[in-house]
């Protein structure tokens, strides 16, 4: 799991790292933060030169990690909290301080979201909305990610246990509702990484949840069990979803699925 943090409105990009339950940090995005260089990977070698120790240790501190860009996933220098106490001690800046506070409360915050799951969608909505996404979509994204857990739960308990068969269950789900796989899709869109349904419209996204809700309604109502039934359900799921998709296309004149998406403006000139 990726996330933005913010500190003092800048964003860290920041991931979750399951084996040993702690928050990692992009090193270049702290060094920005607390020193506002332009170029973070010039301060940084810069500062390992100046203090020899550091360098020494950098393995022990810094771990590549897989990271969500804006041109796709890319593997980054991360740090834990306790790596950024030590790169912070040779970084001359008055924020240091405020710094290692934001640290803990980044810690405490994800304990409390383990207790109470509410906090962790608050804070996927203030995630949005600082993308830029309008509230009317924000809710729907909300509401497609807690039907999508709804529906992987069902799955896990009726027996699909394998990752693969859980995409290959959601490509299903995909191409009867819209008539394309998710990487179909996503290249119409013109997407690399990205998740798809950040990428939706309005219309999209209610036609996803419709999809997938109709395959859970169909899997708890007839009881399937293991990868085969729950394909046949998730095919029948889908096609609820794609003839209404078809009747709308129909009476609307316009065809549902579309090449919009909420790319940054140089992202977009980029892949043109």
């Amino acid at each position: 799991m990726s996330n933005i943090k913010l500190f003092e409105s800048k964003q860290i990009r920041s991931v979750w790292n399951e084996p040993d339950q702690k928050w990692y940090f992009v090193v270049a995005d702290v060094i920005q933060v607390l020193t506002d260089t332009p170029n973070p990977s010039d301060y940084i070698k810069k500062m390992r030169k100046r203090d020899e120790e550091l360098s020494k240790g950098w393995g022990q501190f810094v771990t590549p990690l897989s990271i969500d860009t804006i041109g796709g996933k890319q593997k980054l220098n991360c740090a834990d909290a306790k790596g950024l106490l030590r790169i912070i001690q040779s970084i001359p800046s008055p924020k240091a301080e405020p710094f290692k506070l934001w640290l803990a409360q980044v810690g405490s915050d994800r304990l409390d979201e383990i207790e109470n799951p509410e906090l962790a969608t608050q804070r996927t909505r203030e995630l949005y909305k600082l993308k830029g996404y309008p509230d009317d979509w924000i809710e729907k994204r909300m509401r497609s990610i807690a039907i999508r857990e709804e529906l992987t739960e069902e799955w896990k308990n009726r027996g699909v246990k394998e990752k693969i068969e859980y995409a290959i269950l959601t490509a299903e789900i995909s191409k009867a509702t819209f008539g394309l796989t998710p990487l179909e899709y996503k290249k119409v869109k013109g997407l690399k990484s990205q998740n798809l349904r950040d990428h939706m419209t309005d219309l999209e996204l209610i036609f996803s949840m419709l999809g997938e809700a109709s395959t859970k309604e169909i899997a708890v109502n007839t009881d399937t069990q293991g990868f085969e039934q729950n394909k046949r359900a998730a095919k029948a799921g889908g096609k609820i979803a794609g003839d209404a998709r078809k009747q709308l296309e129909i009476k609307s004149g316009k065809k549902l699925v579309t090449s919009e998406n909420y790319l940054p403006e140089s992202k977009k000139k980029e892949i043109q």
